[in-house]
């Protein structure tokens, strides 16, 4: 996979290194004895890399204009001409976004007719006139799990708890226009400023931008200054092909522009070091970013979860392999420090649960913990995502932020670098409230109102109505509201393919239902497509298949399961008559009691048909004895069922809990 490395980072123009290197000979043509290779050695002026005096010296190597190198610092001719050529990029202009900062003094001896006696001169001239080398402080934003949340999310999706009593301290949170407006408030306080991501941008989104193959999304991201991104499970969503389309723009292949007016790609740079193309051996995107902030480097790896194929369909995932995370950046590590940089920072599309809020860590478990300690302790900063949860941590001694998920909180890190060493200093974390009482950003809300009027149509169309709220709060079993209708509706839909029974992931139910939320101009209660779309987002087809009693009762054990030497759950839901209890106090792989499992209050039979997604029949969430299943039929879509659901029974009435019961 590190094959590719060096040539990745040369195509993104992310490597300075590379960068300059485009730019030079070999030094085949010595002036004034300058032939001398410093290769990373001291030299006779007793320069290396690391000291102060490198720093200085490159400092005005890369800064300085052709009479500066000339005239003031005495360079030979030729060499201060080949300095300034590497250093301006190819735009010729000096002080200009293609500049070439020098990472080491490898590499502007690596320059045609450069070597020790230029550094002594160069170190000369900074001497005389007071150049020096201190310390960089750059601001690191960042946020993760956006999921297309143009629009404020709603329920309790949208809201932020930020004191002790929920009751008083909910506050209403996310949404683009707010999102925009918090990043540019945070950029304002400091000009060396970076927005990152971890994973999970697109995906599971909103019919706003998912009608549209999520290309608003990706132009909303473009608008707030996005500038370097992990991808994370759901950018697999619809495959490699289509991601790497909204990296690198242009119509989609089957529905083209809807929109009418192009698509230009993503202007940030997805990053993917530990997800592999198997036909031809690369990282499908580059493994790191490197931004120099003046005299300082920071460089980014960017991955995804390595279980990335249990939470996403084969078909988004063929052709991929997914490596351990930890194992994939410490491997990164050399080539950055070859490239000079010293501050590392990891975003990771995978993370942990504190308990408390938004700002603390207490009690900070999951998979992360074992991933950080893990990290050679040449990282500094790690960001991540995918549990949705916010928290501002310090594993071992790095921090290591996560903020929410639907843009309702930023990472706001300030990172303070010793520029002659390129070292982190001092690291401090704050996360933010994207709350909605700022000014909203204006180009959001002109490109949210584009796709609205495009989208209206459809998301608008009333479906139906319910006497009540229909939510995603579980109680003490792990049953919920709306897990329990889907459930209903999946089988009622398929009861002419033999379903029995049916069963439904929780990561499948992405959005509440309350009834009081209006979002097309229709009456309270009322029910529109666009709302029931955005509980069930994702297009899978519905599998009647056939399963043993005993591969029922495997498949309810599965639920439960360690990651990173924490206990993970993912409670089902279950349609109605199919009945069991769960012993919280009994081991792993021993907690369902088999004569506890009924189906309209009577034991299973041999075998019995039931109905998942095709996620889940694919092995998806852990999942694995669904692929044992037999005698498959494929069903409708999902929000199919959903939605004759709604037409067969409103107003429709939140079905009962107890279904699962917890000992």
């Amino acid at each position: 996979m590190k094959n590719q490395m060096r040539t990745w980072a040369c195509v993104a123009a992310l490597s300075l290194a590379c960068t300059a290197e485009t730019t030079v000979d070999e030094d085949t043509d010595p002036v004034d004895g300058e032939n001398e290779s410093f290769a990373g050695k001291e030299d006779v002026a007793g320069i290396a890399d690391g000291s102060l005096e490198s720093c200085i010296v490159r400092k005005v190597a890369s800064t300085s204009d052709l009479p500066t190198l000339d005239d003031a610092a005495r360079l030979n001719r030729r060499a201060a001409e080949a300095i300034f050529r590497a250093t301006v990029g190819p735009d010729a202009q000096l002080g200009t976004a293609d500049d070439v900062y020098f990472p080491t003094l490898a590499a502007l001896d690596a320059v045609r007719y450069v070597g020790p006696k230029a550094f002594k001169q160069l170190l000369a001239y900074a001497q005389s006139s007071g150049v020096t080398c201190g310390q960089t402080s750059v601001k690191v934003i960042a946020f993760n799990d956006f999921h297309g949340n143009l629009k404020p999310p709603s329920g309790s999706s949208g809201k932020i708890q930020t004191g002790a009593d929920p009751a008083t301290t909910t506050v209403d949170a996310g949404g683009a226009e707010y999102l925009a407006t918090h990043i540019a408030a945070l950029k304002a306080k400091n000009p060396n400023n970076v927005v990152v991501a971890a994973g999970d941008i697109v995906g599971a989104t909103p019919l706003l931008s998912a009608a549209f193959h999520d290309e608003p999304s990706i132009e909303s991201m473009n608008l707030l200054g996005l500038e370097v991104a992990a991808v994370g499970n759901h950018e697999f969503d619809e495959g490699p092909a289509e991601l790497l389309r909204l990296q690198n723009g242009g119509c989609h292949p089957t529905d083209g522009c809807q929109d009418g007016d192009g698509f230009d790609g993503a202007l940030f740079r997805y990053l993917a070091a530990n997800v592999e193309d198997d036909a031809s051996g690369e990282t499908l995107f580059p493994p790191y970013a490197v931004r120099r902030f003046g005299g300082s480097l920071v460089g980014f790896i960017g991955m995804t979860l390595e279980g990335t194929p249990l939470v996403t369909t084969a078909a988004g995932v063929a052709g991929l392999t997914f490596y351990d995370e930890a194992d994939t950046a410490n491997s990164y590590v050399a080539d950055l420090k070859r490239e000079g940089v010293e501050t590392i920072v990891v975003l990771l599309h995978e993370g942990g649960a504190a308990t408390g809020l938004y700002n603390g860590c207490d009690g900070i478990s999951g998979p992360i913990v074992d991933i950080v300690n893990r990290l050679d302790p040449a990282i500094d900063l790690i960001v991540t995502g995918h549990t949705h949860k916010a928290y501002n941590c310090v594993v071992g001694t790095r921090i290591v932020t996560s903020a929410a998920h639907a843009g309702r909180v930023v990472s706001d890190i300030d990172l303070i670098i010793d520029e002659a060493t390129g070292d982190l200093v001092k690291a401090t974390a704050n996360n933010v409230v994207v709350t909605r009482t700022v000014e909203k950003d204006k180009r959001q809300t002109d490109l949210i109102a584009k796709y609205d009027a495009l989208v209206a149509p459809i998301a608008n169309r009333i479906v139906g109505s319910a006497l009540g709220d229909l939510l995603r709060a579980p109680n003490t079993a792990g049953e919920h509201v709306m897990g329990n209708l889907l459930a209903d509706a999946q089988l009622e839909a398929t009861r002419g393919f033999g379903a029995v029974a049916a069963f439904m992931n929780p990561g499948g139910v992405r959005a509440d239902l309350p009834m009081s939320l209006i979002s097309g101009g229709e009456a309270v209660g009322e029910a529109t497509f666009g709302e029931l779309f955005s509980v069930q987002p994702f297009g899978n087809n519905l599998i009647v298949l056939t399963l043993t009693a005993a591969q029922v009762e495997t498949l309810l054990e599965q639920q439960w399961s360690l990651a990173g030497g924490a206990e993970k759950a993912n409670l089902l839901s279950v349609s109605a008559g199919f009945t069991y209890t769960w012993d919280s106090t009994r081991a792993l792989g021993d907690r369902i009691d088999p004569a506890t499992i009924r189906l309209d209050g009577q034991p299973l039979t041999e075998t019995v048909r039931i109905v998942v997604n095709s996620f889940l029949a694919d092995g998806g969430d852990g999942f694995m004895v669904l692929k044992s299943g037999t005698d498959r039929t494929a069903g409708p879509v999902d929000l199919e069922p959903l939605e004759q659901y709604f037409a067969n029974h409103s107003p429709v009435a939140a079905p009962a809990l107890g279904r699962v019961t917890r000992l």
